[in-house]
Parts: structure tokens; C-alpha cells; sequence
């Protein structure tokens, strides 16, 4: 049996630019959101998976460890656009 999921899109999905401070250098931020995935790739070579959880907080499931205050900053980023 196939497990129906849900694969409509969500609200704001879709391919972000836009720069961040990381380690006191401004670097590019492409973010790909998926549902409730956001794949996160810093300076082509920081690359990391947050996910959305029911509350609105985004929690880092996979890759390059985030500090905190980028998480912050990439969610105000894409959700409150």
C-alpha cells in the first residue's frame, strides 16, 4: 500500500536569496522550502535541513550545525514575507 501524503504546496514554497551575517562575514542564503522542509545552503558550502514544526519554531534535523540566531533569521526571513 502507498502511503498518501500530503504534496500540495504549502504557503511559500519556492527558491530564496538573500544575504546573512555568518561568522562576522556577509554570505549568500539560498533557501528551498518544501512543505514544512526548508533546505538551507550558506556560501555553497554550509548546507543544512530545518523543519517546521506545528508551533511555528523551526528545529535543524540535519547537516552543518546553525547557530540559533541564524535559525531566527532565516525563518523571519521566509515566513514573514
Amino acid at each position: 500500500m502507498i502511503d498518501q501524503k500530503d504534496t500540495k504546496p504549502a504557503a511559500k514554497d519556492g527558491k530564496y536569496e538573500f544575504l546573512i551575517n555568518y561568522s562576522e562575514r556577509e554570505l549568500t542564503c539560498r533557501v528551498e522550502k518544501e512543505q514544512n522542509k526548508l533546505h538551507v545552503f550558506i556560501d555553497n558550502n554550509i548546507n543544512a535541513e530545518l523543519e517546521l514544526q506545528a508551533n511555528g519554531n523551526l528545529t535543524q534535523v540535519s547537516g552543518n550545525a546553525l547557530p540559533d540566531s541564524t535559525i531566527e533569521f532565516i525563518k523571519k526571513h521566509i515566513m514573514e514575507q
